[in-house]
């Protein structure tokens, strides 16, 4: 596909390093494809170990481990096919989004499903990340650029946010807003929710400019003066 990857995570030039050098070391048999099925089958795994953490918060470690196979897998594939010069950039393009929407969707609703946090909040959650999907990948096809990260956080930034919180809301699962008990992440959840919504805001409004300026409107056809129309 014909566009630029803007990629300005904290993490992304250690781990842009860290994937090259684990893609040359890969056996030969390991291929991109399998590990796109490793990130595929990863991300309910997680949703599920994510919804049974209440019950049993050993779990969270089981989530970690799930969440590290997705970062594998998914950031591995298309570094692995790179190395190789076996690129696919149509097919991988939109595998690995596919793939990102569905893990998406199962690891929100086992949040839903922990009762850790609210089913309405999730749902707006995922619809909210959604939407920010939406955009970005519109944005890759109309403007040539697709972004990566927003703020200085990308895949790999939010995996760590959500094992870290994981850890800490297996065992501290409530806060205390203005002396009222509220579920942390459901306080979390909304405090995301608002933040995508913003980017989503931001990064429509200058990627609509940017089209804007690109494409101006035409100008009208000036008439020709001294012409003087004869009717039939």
């Amino acid at each position: 596909m014909d566009h630029v990857r803007d990629h300005r995570s904290l993490l992304a030039s250690p781990e842009k390093q860290l994937l090259i050098a684990i893609a040359r070391r890969l056996p030969p048999w390991v291929s991109s494809d399998q590990l796109t099925l490793i990130a595929l089958m990863s991300m309910p795994a997680a949703g599920l170990a994510f919804a049974a953490i209440r019950a049993a918060p050993w779990i969270a470690a089981a989530f970690m481990l799930a969440l590290a196979a997705n970062w594998f897998g998914d950031s591995l594939d298309g570094t692995l096919a790179r190395v190789r010069s076996q690129s696919r950039p149509r097919y991988g393009y939109y595998v690995d989004h596919v793939i990102d929407l569905a893990g998406t969707a199962a690891l929100v609703s086992g949040m839903a499903a922990s009762g850790l946090m609210h089913p309405p909040i999730a749902m707006a959650l995922l619809a909210a990340y959604f939407l920010v999907s939406a955009e970005t990948y519109l944005a890759t096809h109309a403007v040539g650029v697709f972004r990566l990260s927003f703020a200085g956080v990308g895949p790999t930034e939010l995996r760590i946010l959500l094992a870290a919180g994981a850890v800490y809301v297996s065992r501290h699962p409530w806060v205390d807003i203005a002396g009222q008990p509220a579920l942390l992440l459901d306080v979390s959840g909304l405090i995301a929710i608002v933040g995508l919504v913003i980017v989503f805001i931001v990064s429509a409004a200058r990627n609509t400019r940017a089209l804007y300026l690109a494409e101006p409107l035409p100008r009208r056809a000036e008439p020709l003066q001294g012409v003087v129309r004869s009717c039939p």
